[in-house]
């Protein structure tokens, strides 16, 4: 009987793919995608708050979504929107994978790049087929299956134009569709219409493209560069995985976000339930954060090397709760069981105080985590509280330190060196540097956690 719907199936999509015509009309399957990667390896004083507007209402994402990019109605390889600092680019490409003499698999390969990203304009497959995205060596592979019978309804439907798969970290991909049968009862060229399509791929920043990027640099703050703050002083996560061995459990907690392919902020886990935090500039909607790959244990293997740990990705979900002025999104993840082995971080209620020292596990620039925890600009070397009632989008919101940060630091958590819990939400530059007080934070989202 499997072998009927099997056939009734082929006719179905091969109809609909005859009806289309055009490549660039071509309809959207939207089918399932699972991932399977490499397990990784080894003072002051007190006065009363101003008060602030109500939080905006989380978007939600709509029944039946797929990876399909929302419109931004901007050009996607002009600078990205405040906030959020570029990490990638986006190029034309005009790839098929079919079923007559058409490839099976194809390579996309952009040398210096740290990930590549396929975007596909269509995926008519039959019964039992799918394709993968891979790593070259195979260690990292991304499938996507469907419902053959739900995608002649999303067809007919006219779905949107398109969708992404997860990302392959390196700078090579290899696109492979595989197919369950041979010629389904000798249906031959009615099978002409069917197979995968890829029209983009975002990738990482080759060479040149930063050096084109170096040439023209953007602000990477919302209205205020992220800075770093005399020398440097942010050093690879695990380099205190000897030395504090705390701050580096914690930086476990932290993800790298890439935002529509070619975009990037940090986030955190919050407590121990499905509950992730960045920054509002991030982004804001359900349907953004379900274009969003959150990487946890994207860090270094040894201290001051290149060789980083393999990363476990999954796609952003739901917005729960978000705000400008506290300028925060809580959102959640699919695939949660995957990441919680990374552990969580929890909140420090208390008003922080002048001199109060910190740390900042983040992403800057993408690259794997890093922590600035040391800052020649304060008398004792260590990131401190420098003003407890700092200005941020409300008064007195924020406080401020001298802690290194770069475009990419947005959304990463200010952790308390006494308690190790996070005090504030990193989100703006400009030396000092200042994060939103997480007390004001969490007044606004406590019913969600």
């Amino acid at each position: 009987m499997a072998w009927v719907v099997g056939a009734c199936t082929v006719v179905a999509l091969a109809g609909v793919a005859a009806a289309v015509g055009q490549p660039a009309e071509r309809p959207t399957w939207s089918g399932t995608e699972t991932s399977a990667t490499g397990t990784p390896d080894p003072a002051d004083r007190v006065e009363e708050d101003p008060p602030l507007p109500e939080p905006d209402r989380a978007a939600t994402a709509p029944a039946g979504r797929d990876r399909t990019a929302p419109p931004t109605g901007r050009d996607e390889n002009t600078s990205a929107p405040a906030g959020r600092d570029r990490i990638g680019t986006l190029k034309t490409v005009d790839r098929v994978l079919g079923y007559l003499d058409g490839e099976t698999s194809t390579t996309l390969r952009y040398p210096g790049a740290d990930y590549v990203k396929v975007h596909f304009d269509r995926l008519l497959m039959l019964p039992g087929d799918h394709v993968t995205v891979a790593s070259p060596d195979g260690t990292e592979v991304h499938r996507i299956d469907g419902d053959p019978v739900g995608g002649v309804v999303d067809a007919l439907r006219g779905s949107p134009a398109g969708r992404w798969a997860m990302s392959v970290s390196g700078d090579t991909a290899v696109v492979t569709l595989h197919r369950a049968r041979p010629d389904l009862l000798g249906l031959g060229s009615r099978l002409a219409g069917l197979g995968v399509g890829i029209d983009r791929v975002a990738h990482g920043l080759t060479a040149a493209d930063r050096e084109s990027a170096a040439a023209a640099p953007g602000a990477a703050g919302p209205g205020r560069e992220e800075s770093v703050c005399g020398r440097n002083d942010s050093r690879d996560a695990i380099c205190y995985r000897s030395s504090d061995p705390v701050a580096y459990e914690r930086s476990k907690a932290v993800a790298r976000l890439l935002i529509n392919g070619t975009e990037l902020c940090t986030a955190w886990r919050l407590g121990p339930t499905n509950r992730m935090m960045t920054n509002h500039h991030c982004f804001t909607s359900s349907e953004e954060a379900y274009q969003t790959e959150v990487w946890f244990n994207y860090q270094c293997a040894a201290c001051g090397g290149y060789e980083v740990f393999r990363s476990t990705k999954v796609w952003g979900d739901r917005v729960l709760s978000t705000d400008r002025t506290l300028d925060y999104t809580l959102f959640t993840v699919e695939d949660f069981p995957a990441v919680e082995k990374f552990g969580y971080l929890e909140l420090d209620l208390r008003r922080p105080a002048r001199g109060t020292e910190l740390y900042i596990p983040q992403h800057p620039g993408g690259d794997p985590t890093v922590i600035a925890m040391s800052s020649d600009r304060d008398a004792n070397g260590t990131c401190a509280v420098d003003n407890p009632s700092y200005d941020g989008y409300g008064t007195a919101s924020d406080i401020s330190y001298h802690c290194d940060t770069e475009g990419g630091s947005s959304g990463s958590p200010v952790i308390s060196r006494a308690s190790d819990k996070v005090i504030a939400l990193h989100h703006f530059g400009g030396c000092p540097n200042s994060g939103v007080r997480i007390d004001l934070i969490h007044e606004r989202i406590r019913q969600h956690l």
